[in-house]
């Protein structure tokens, strides 16, 4: 028998209704053994998820005010999910520990953390599984850095002759017996970790999605999900902006080549998306389209730079690079001419030294023409088929004249994984659709 370590979002675990759908999918395979739970979240839009509750009674415990009232909406709240799932089984004893810590030492991380405990030990006990407190196997160092080794080891110890357990996503403890939480993507990184750690052959990640979305829905209506995606496709498209799962998420399953799968909570019967590794075997996937995924961003600045002759100076780059690096500044993207350079930036970190910028590249390099333009997107169409197949940048290009688009600036890597365009950022949600256009619609 395989294992999966299943994760659920908060959203898959807002209610009693949803925990019944999700424990319907864990007991649907034998082998989906290990489950971590996040902490219920909103039920409807303007609910309140637990973990902010959590953290106001926290801040009312740190100001020395009376948290009951709120800290029983909260105790409301639990316990009408175990009236709701007809489980018999009392939190009190858990409750009266949380009002107790909080008044002795209302601590940020602690406060947070309980969300996952509490909801844990409610699935564990409806599930039938055993319960495993993340405090005992998520190690962090003083400084609250994970430290992976030793998580890993404090893993398989505990679940060793375990044939299920729950364990909560979003803690751990600190090598000094304090609780501390992720800083991002929580529950996300302990579904990773156990996945890790038991060496699953699949880390299921169900939420309130069907996988990733080829581009983003609030600018693309219904875009096609994507089925097979490589880390290295998801990095680039994380980075341009697509909510994805975080970094730190995915890089305990990723080291160790087991495959994420995003699936929804609500429909299961979806497939969702495959994350797999770079050197996954594609030659049995049936041929999808060209391209993988579209993100874009906004934000951008653009210093242009013309010198007659700029490219018989030796270190003429060197120089107008070393400005930024001296202003703290990093740039995305430096295409180049004979006699022109570009330079994309961070207009939010440009913007207190632009004045600075300008005047050391004036006093460094003396160019011809010097200027910059703000306002710019950058769009990445990201996808490991484009290097197999001809004319994906001309019809990028194709795309965007016939959408009337200018085109201000292309970068295109030596991986040929992706082509970066920038644009007015007025035009980013055409240049968007456009593209979808062109590369999903017009290959169906």
């Amino acid at each position: 028998m395989g294992n999966k370590v299943v994760k659920f979002g908060g959203s898959s675990l807002a209610d009693a209704n949803q925990i019944k759908k999700a424990a319907a999918i864990i007991k649907a395979e034998e082998c989906r053994r290990y489950v971590v739970p996040s902490a219920p979240g909103k039920r409807f839009s303007d609910d309140i998820k637990v973990t902010d509750m959590l953290y106001k009674c926290c801040e009312l415990a740190g100001s020395g005010v009376d948290f009951s009232d709120d800290f029983q909406l909260i105790k409301d709240r639990y316990n009408g999910i175990i009236a709701d799932l007809g489980v018999d089984m009392s939190l009190d004893e858990e409750f009266d520990i949380i009002v107790k810590e909080l008044k002795a030492r209302p601590a940020k991380d602690y406060a947070a953390s309980r969300g996952e405990f509490l909801n844990g030990k409610v699935l564990a006990k409806y599930l039938g599984y055993n319960f495993v407190d993340a405090a005992d196997v998520i190690v962090f160092d003083t400084k609250g850095m994970l430290l992976l080794d030793e998580t890993v080891k404090a893993v398989r110890s505990r679940l060793k002759g375990l044939d299920n357990a729950v364990i909560p996503g979003f803690y751990g403890r600190t090598t000094e017996g304090v609780i501390k939480t992720f800083s991002r993507g929580g529950s996300d990184v302990t579904g990773s970790i156990i996945a890790n750690a038991v060496n699953a052959d699949i880390y299921e990640n169900w939420t309130d999605v069907s996988g990733f979305l080829v581009a983003d829905p609030r600018i693309v209506e219904n875009p096609d999900a994507i089925e097979t995606i490589t880390y290295r496709e998801l990095r680039e498209l994380a980075y341009m902006g697509a909510s994805v799962l975080h970094e730190d998420a995915i890089f305990p399953v990723r080291s160790a080549g087991i495959p994420i799968n995003i699936r929804n909570t609500n429909r299961p019967e979806d497939k969702g998306t495959m994350i797999v590794s770079n050197d996954y075997d594609f030659s049995r996937e049936s041929l999808g389209h060209t391209i993988t995924g579209i993100a874009g961003k906004k934000g951008f600045s653009t210093i242009n730079i013309e010198k007659a002759m700029m490219n018989n100076e030796i270190g003429f780059g060197m120089k107008v690079l070393n400005v930024l690096y001296n202003n703290g500044i990093s740039f995305e993207h430096m295409p180049s001419g004979i006699d022109t350079m570009s330079i994309t930036v961070d207009s939010a970190k440009l913007e207190p030294v632009r004045e600075k910028v300008l005047a050391e590249i004036r006093r460094e390099v003396a160019p011809d023409h010097l200027e910059i333009e703000d306002g710019i997107a950058i769009l990445a169409v990201v996808g490991r088929r484009m290097k197999n197949t001809r004319g994906t940048v001309a019809r990028v290009f194709a795309a965007m004249a016939h959408a009337r688009i200018n085109v201000k600036l292309i970068d295109q890597g030596s991986s040929e994984l992706n082509v970066i365009i920038g644009v007015s950022e007025n035009d980013l949600p055409e240049a968007i659709r456009r593209i979808y256009d062109m590369f999903i619609n017009s290959e169906k």
